[in-house]
């Protein structure tokens, strides 16, 4: 949502809220939006519980419903996300036995190819070490968007999946510094 939509919208704010509020009612939650504010990125509707997905849904068919001759401007609403750090273990650093190392495109390829990774986004480069000169074995690290309450990670957290013959595992792994935590800034 642009800058002038978002000041448009922003106007009658307060009835935007006790809208939004009646409509939240209408499907049975018990979310209250609080108020609503515009950011350079469009608006933000801080609301006193975190919103499942019907929630969304009613939210974002309000604002396209009252912003009507501008529906097709409004990007989709999303909840803030965080990362997750993970680590997957197990996966051979080399490939098929003819010393060519693991790529990114590699691990992309098996990632993309894997159920357990579906609706999984990546928030940054991934990073492939060998765990150690003499080992063949690689750890791959990944940091993944996800939500507030971490459901992405706790998805996939400790599960295993096949890589070939191989049997991978991802493991939690500690936060890595570098990068900021708020998808929406």
């Amino acid at each position: 949502m642009n800058n002038e939509l978002s000041k448009r919208f922003i106007k009658d704010s307060s009835t935007h809220v006790i809208n939004i509020n009646y409509a939240l009612k209408s499907i049975h939650s018990n979310t209250i939006t609080d108020f609503i504010c515009t950011s350079d990125k469009g608006i933000i509707i801080t609301t006193n519980n975190v919103l499942s997905s019907s929630d969304l849904q009613e939210i974002e068919k309000y604002i396209r419903n009252s912003l009507s001759s501008d529906a097709n401007s409004i990007s989709s609403p999303r909840l803030l996300q965080s990362k997750s750090y993970l680590k997957i273990i197990g996966i051979p650093y080399y490939i098929d036995n003819l010393n060519s190392c693991l790529s990114s495109d590699d691990v992309q390829h098996i990632l993309t190819n894997n159920y357990i990774f579906n609706d999984i986004v990546l928030a940054s480069k991934l990073y492939i070490i060998k765990v150690s000169s003499k080992s063949d074995m690689a750890i791959i690290w990944i940091d993944i968007w996800d939500t507030q309450n971490g459901s992405n990670t706790k998805k996939i957290i400790n599960r295993c999946f096949n890589v070939r013959s191989i049997i991978a595992i991802v493991r939690r792994a500690n936060m890595n510094l570098q990068v900021p935590q708020c998808k929406n800034c």
